[in-house]
């Protein structure tokens, strides 16, 4: 018996603590018969870090809890489609896996890979350097490749067709909101309506976005599908930095300009377009060109409105339930839209439709 291993999580209130507890102790088990826990501590909503005493030496996890869709598509990243792709040092590694029995939640139990976030590290170049390489990788190798079509079956499809759902679905989803069924301020229905009229105007230009992507969006790849600077890791080696992506909930295939969209979106204006030519020499390498600024805009735009379409969902149909944070939610959401700027700052750059 773990010592320490009943008192896991015991005040977090999470789900699944008993199978949690199973698989903790095969895991840790296997470090040392003696191992003991020594710390833990949360590290954001439903990922938390153990820390463990194996025969003196001290050992750190991460353990995730997950929908079950989500922690099988985390899975498969991890233990079949990188390593596919001969990538397997670019993702985390997996440990072990609890699922409830009652199939509602799954826990992943991840060895702490340490190192810093590219987030706490992104003035340091190098590091975003790394980060970009991995990336190009991740893109390059798998164009066209056999697992895309299993990718899409258990990941996203984040293409045109996410573009175009996101939207539909927003706007029925605020097609709830109605005064009949919950109750709305003067503020609040003029909320819900310039929520809809950018929306309906998304949907209008569906068809050139779609013109744009088809003419310049390029191959589809494997994507991470949220490569915010927090899901970057980055250690230092003999041979430089190393970077692993982890938290790969969204990943999906599609063009590679929802990857970059994301990627270039969190970091300073003034340094996006240095970090684009790293991406563009790296795939120069291939014989790959990418699209001049202006039409690489124009598919950033895409995937953000996209993304900010997808994020009304939820809130949305929260609200129409009278939660009061689904309309927080939606009042920043309306503000997004009226900060919404291209990606790439050029002179050249041409203005998106929307």
């Amino acid at each position: 018996m773990i010592d320490g291993l009943d008192n896991v999580l015991g005040n977090s209130g999470q789900p699944g603590l008993t199978e949690l507890h199973a698989a903790l102790g095969e895991v840790i088990g296997e470090l040392a018969p003696t191992a003991h826990v020594i710390a833990q501590q949360r590290l954001g909503w439903r990922v938390y870090r153990l820390r463990v005493d194996a025969d003196g030496s001290v050992r750190s996890l991460v353990l995730k809890l997950m929908e079950p869709s989500v922690a099988q598509r985390t899975q498969l990243v991890v233990e079949r489609w990188l390593p596919t792709l001969g990538l397997s040092e670019a993702g985390p590694h997996l440990l072990g896996v609890a699922a409830m029995r009652n199939g509602e939640w799954v826990w992943h139990v991840y060895d702490d890979l340490g190192g810093r976030t590219l987030a706490a590290s992104a003035a340091d170049r190098r590091g975003v350097e790394a980060a970009v390489e991995v990336i190009a990788r991740l893109h390059t190798r798998s164009v066209e490749h056999p697992l895309l079509p299993q990718a899409r079956v258990y990941g996203r499809d984040l293409g045109m067709h996410f573009y175009t759902t996101s939207v539909r679905d927003a706007i029925r989803s605020l097609g709830a909101l109605q005064p009949s069924a919950v109750e709305l301020s003067p503020e609040r229905l003029a909320l819900r309506d310039r929520l809809l009229a950018q929306l309906r105007h998304c949907l209008d230009e569906q068809a050139y976005r779609a013109h744009v992507m088809a003419e310049f969006g390029g191959p589809e790849v494997l994507l991470h599908g949220d490569l915010w600077p927090e899901n970057m890791l980055v250690y230092p080696t003999e041979e430089g930095p190393h970077v692993r992506l982890i938290d790969w909930d969204g990943a999906g295939v599609g063009p590679i300009s929802y990857d970059l969209s994301t990627l270039l979106s969190r970091f300073p204006s003034c340094d996006r377009l240095w970090i684009l030519d790293v991406y563009r020499g790296l795939l120069g390498r291939l014989g790959w060109h990418l699209p001049s600024i202006a039409d690489l805009n124009l598919l950033f735009a895409t995937a953000e409105w996209a993304r900010w379409a997808n994020g009304v969902i939820e809130p949305a149909l929260a609200a129409a339930e009278g939660a009061e944070w689904g309309f927080d939610d939606l009042a920043l959401l309306d503000q997004w839209c009226e900060l919404m700027l291209p990606v790439l700052p050029h002179e050249e750059t041409a203005e998106s439709p929307g």
